[in-house]
C-alpha cells in the first residue's frame, strides 16, 4: 500500500507540474499575429494557455459593454489598437493597475501614468498610394482633389481603433480638423471596415490611395504590390497597441506574466519581426521602415478625448451619412 501510496502521490505531483491555466485574450491584431503573439507566450510560459478572440477595436468594445453590463466579462486581457477605448475601460474602473509593470527603458509616452495600460509597438498612420496609379504626396491636404474622387480608401473609426485614433489626432490639429473629412465626404468617399481591406484596396489598384498604418503598407510593398506609404510632412498619428488587464480576472499572476513577455526584449523582437516597429530602443526596426524620429509624431489629450468621444464619433458619422 505505501508503495501504491507515493505512486500515487508522484502521479499528483505530475499532474500539478504540467498543470494549465487558461486565460483569455481579446485583441484586434490580425489573426496570424495574434497567433503569433500567443504561440510565443505559451511557448515561454507552457503553465498558461491563451484562449483568444479577435475582432476590430470597436466590435470588441461593444462585447466588453454588454459584458459589463450583464456582469460576466470573459476577457482577462485586452491588446487592442488605441488607447482610447483603453482609457473609457479605464475611466469606468475596468482596468487593473499594475504599478510594477517592466517598463523602465520605455518612454513615459509609451503607457498609461496610472499603468493601466501599456505600449507594445509604435503604428503610424500615413498616406499609401498604388504606385501604378498615384503619385506620392506631401500633405493631407494634397488627397482632397476632384482627380481622387471615390479613390481613396479610408478605414473606419466607428470599426476601426487605429481610425478612430487617427481621428481625433487630426481633428485636434489646427492645420487639418474636420475640415479634412468634410473633404472625403465631399469626394464621395465612403470608409468602412479596417486597414485590412483598405490595404488591399490601394494594392489592387481599386484605390488610388488610403489611410492606413504603416506596416500594412510596407507588408503588401515587401511582398511585391505596388504600394509605397508616404509619412505626410504636417504629421502621422500613431498608436501604441496598448495591452491591458482587466479589473475582474481571476488570474492576474498569468495575465501580468502576457503583460510582461510583450514588453521583455523577446516580445519587442516579436513586434520587429511581425512588421511592426518596437518601442523598446535596443530592439532594431524591421527592415524598410522609417525610422521613428524622422516622422512628425501628433499626439492628443487622451483624457479629453475619451471625454468627447461619443460626440466626436456621431459628428463623423453625420459627415458620411452613417
Amino acid at each position: 500500500m505505501r508503495t501504491l501510496t507515493l505512486a500515487a502521490l508522484a502521479l499528483m505531483a505530475a499532474t500539478a507540474a504540467h498543470a494549465e491555466t487558461t486565460i483569455t485574450l481579446y485583441t484586434s491584431q490580425a489573426p496570424e499575429q495574434a497567433q503569433e503573439t500567443v504561440d510565443a507566450f505559451e511557448k515561454a510560459n507552457p503553465d498558461i494557455k491563451v484562449n483568444w478572440t479577435r475582432n476590430g477595436t470597436s466590435a470588441l468594445m461593444n462585447v466588453m459593454r454588454a459584458e459589463i453590463e450583464a456582469g460576466q466579462v470573459q476577457a482577462d486581457i485586452l491588446l487592442v489598437a488605441d488607447p482610447i477605448n483603453l482609457g473609457l475601460l479605464k475611466a469606468q474602473d475596468q482596468l487593473l493597475a499594475y504599478p510594477e509593470a517592466p517598463v523602465a527603458a520605455y518612454d513615459k509616452a509609451a503607457y498609461d501614468k496610472d499603468m493601466t495600460y501599456f505600449g507594445t509597438k509604435a503604428i503610424t498612420t500615413g498616406i499609401a498610394y498604388n504606385t501604378n496609379s498615384a503619385k506620392p504626396i506631401k500633405k493631407w491636404a494634397d488627397l482632397l482633389t476632384e482627380e481622387n474622387r471615390g479613390q481613396i480608401a479610408v478605414p473606419s473609426p466607428l470599426y476601426s481603433g487605429a481610425a478612430l485614433n487617427h481621428l481625433h489626432t487630426l481633428i485636434n490639429q489646427d492645420s487639418i480638423g474636420w475640415s479634412f473629412y468634410e473633404g472625403l465626404a465631399d469626394l464621395d468617399i465612403a470608409p468602412e471596415g479596417g486597414n485590412g481591406p483598405a490595404t488591399k484596396a490601394v494594392a489592387s489598384g481599386m484605390a488610388k490611395y488610403a489611410i492606413i498604418v504603416d506596416a500594412n503598407a510596407l507588408r503588401a510593398k515587401a511582398k511585391g504590390s505596388p504600394v509605397d506609404y508616404i509619412a505626410p510632412e504636417d504629421g502621422v498619428s500613431f498608436i501604441g497597441e496598448p495591452v491591458a488587464i482587466l479589473k475582474n480576472t481571476k488570474h492576474v499572476a498569468e495575465a501580468k506574466k502576457f503583460v510582461d513577455f510583450l514588453l521583455s526584449k523577446e516580445g519587442q523582437e516579436l513586434v520587429s519581426k511581425q512588421g511592426n516597429l518596437p518601442l523598446l530602443s535596443d530592439v532594431a526596426s524591421p527592415e524598410g521602415f522609417p525610422a521613428l524620429s524622422s516622422m512628425k509624431l501628433l499626439g492628443y489629450d487622451v483624457d479629453a478625448a475619451v471625454k468627447a468621444n461619443e460626440e466626436v464619433r456621431a459628428k463623423f458619422a453625420d459627415i458620411f451619412g452613417m
